[in-house]
């Protein structure tokens, strides 16, 4: 190599590596966009009772405002991660915060529960496209034995959009329409686009992103975008139909088919969107299969939380959102420490506590009924949150740290994916089950109709109590998971960035 050559090398190199007076001022820029679109989703949880009742739908109809989201953004976060890496994290980060804002307008002025849908999936498309780039980001600006921090940081922020979200959520719907809360959120968002586009670095967000234009593959990002797709229509399963019948038994062998034609395609393909030979690398597949877990055995509460209290106790939506913030407030509080700490101490025991506190709140949850002191929720609301943080943060880092840095922009789109699929899945399951119990004691009413209609009380709680068991069930697999975690040596990448 030539000394012009090598010199330019350096200079890229230098460029791309991080910068201790930069990566606050990086950080604060997506921060703000990752406190604005998780924020949109807890309103959107706080604000199903009035939705429903606008529209005069019922329980298994409202549900879709959250399933349509977090379908679209599962489907798109592996296309919109490997379209990161052709074009630049940047961009697609900018192209994002421009969709989702346009899809909040658009849910504002739906005149029907259909359009509605169509602008919350606009929504998702850009939300898919900040999640996917968002984790790469926050990590490259950081050095490399900051990781936890970087990641718990990222935490922190994602925790005070959730513990915004309630809180404006509850004060705002007490006063004005849920429309509101859609308009609301074109000022954070716009400040962050403002943010993005002049103080993040391309060179410097996009560390160990390869300069090589590859092509786009399509085909592995249209199979697996369908398998996903149906794999959640499936299990929430909108038509109501036998779990043995035709069109059930049908979707779970064509979510086969088409998972089949994905892994055969991509292990063929020159440019695949997935590099599936990640996956020979025994604690990268630990953690992305410990991070479903998690988060299916998490986010029934964040779902079914506000139709208890709301809908069931009759708590005022001001109430509900105070009581909601106590999730995100032990999240962010626990992010931050176990963060810290796993950079000096490992992950691993960070991973293993928290997995045991979520157990325990899941089994006290099943307790919860209609006399249960209020006092009493609160606190186990907080300590679901504390346990949410403590094992987010390290099992994130342990899966970043298992690959090259010229990976991080696909894994870290593939571990949102991991948060994402375990989210929407666990929703549809506890949804399932609640709505399940419910029709069977022959109550398939509207949200508002819940506490004032005779016996339909008890029936949710029975379907309340039987998630949690199954809610339970996930936590225990996921404390056996985090008990075999043992993170190797940092992964590197061949030229030893």
């Amino acid at each position: 190599m030539s000394t012009s050559q090598s010199d330019d090398v350096s200079s890229i190199n230098a460029a791309q590596q991080p910068d201790d007076a930069y990566k606050w001022k990086a950080f604060a820029a997506i921060a703000i966009s990752f406190t604005t679109m998780v924020m949109s989703m807890q309103m959107a949880f706080v604000a199903l009772s009035a939705i429903a009742e606008d529209y005069g739908i019922t329980l298994r109809s409202v549900t879709w405002v959250v399933i349509a989201q977090a379908l679209t953004i599962s489907a798109l976060m592996l296309p919109m991660g490997r379209f990161a890496d052709i074009i630049g994290r940047k961009r697609v980060h900018l192209i994002g915060l421009v969709l989702f804002a346009a899809g909040a307008a658009g849910s504002a002025f739906s005149p029907t529960f259909g359009i509605l849908i169509v602008f919350r999936v606009v929504m998702a498309v850009g939300n898919a496209m900040g999640q996917s780039v968002g984790m790469a980001m926050v990590v490259s600006v950081f050095p490399e034995r900051e990781r936890g921090k970087a990641i718990g940081s990222q935490t922190t922020a994602v925790a005070v959009g959730g513990s915004l979200g309630p809180i404006i959520a509850g004060l705002v719907l007490q006063w004005f329409p849920w429309e509101t809360l859609f308009l609301m959120l074109l000022v954070p968002i716009g400040i962050a686009f403002i943010a993005g586009l002049f103080v993040l670095d391309e060179q410097k967000v996009s560390r160990g992103r390869s300069t090589e234009k590859a092509p786009f593959d399509w085909l592995g990002a249209a199979l697996s975008a369908m398998a996903i797709t149906l794999l959640v229509i499936t299990i929430n399963n909108p038509s109501g139909a036998s779990w043995v019948s035709p069109l059930v038994l049908g979707s779970i062998a064509a979510v086969i088919v088409l998972l089949a034609a994905f892994v055969t395609w991509e292990l063929k393909s020159s440019s695949p969107m997935l590099e599936l030979r990640m996956f020979s690398n025994y604690m990268f597949t630990l953690g992305i299969s410990t991070r479903i877990l998690g988060f299916m055995g998490t986010t029934a509460t964040r779902f079914l939380l506000p139709i208890f209290l709301i809908s069931f106790r009759g708590l005022t939506e001001g109430t509900a959102g105070l009581i909601l913030f106590l999730t995100s407030l032990g999240m962010g509080m626990a992010a931050q420490t176990s963060g810290r700490l796993s950079d000096k101490f490992g992950e691993r025991r960070f991973l293993i506590f928290g997995f045991v506190i979520l157990i325990a709140t899941a089994i006290a949850f099943t307790f919860v009924d209609g006399e249960t002191p209020m006092g009493t929720v609160m606190v186990i609301v907080f300590f679901n949150g504390l346990a949410m943080g403590l094992w987010n943060v390290p099992n994130s880092s342990v899966i970043m740290g298992s690959v090259p840095p010229s990976r991080f922009g696909v894994v870290g789109a593939l571990t949102n994916l991991a948060r994402n699929f375990g989210n929407v899945t666990g929703q549809a399951i506890a949804s399932t089950i609640v709505v399940g119990v419910m029709v069977s004691r022959g109550f398939d009413i509207q949200l508002d109709e819940i506490a004032d209609t005779p016996g339909a009380g008890a029936a949710f709680a029975d379907g309340w109590r039987a998630a949690y068991i199954v809610v339970t069930g996930f936590s225990v697999i996921g404390l056996v998971m985090a008990i075999l975690t043992k993170p190797g040596p940092r992964a590197r990448d061949e030229d030893g960035g």
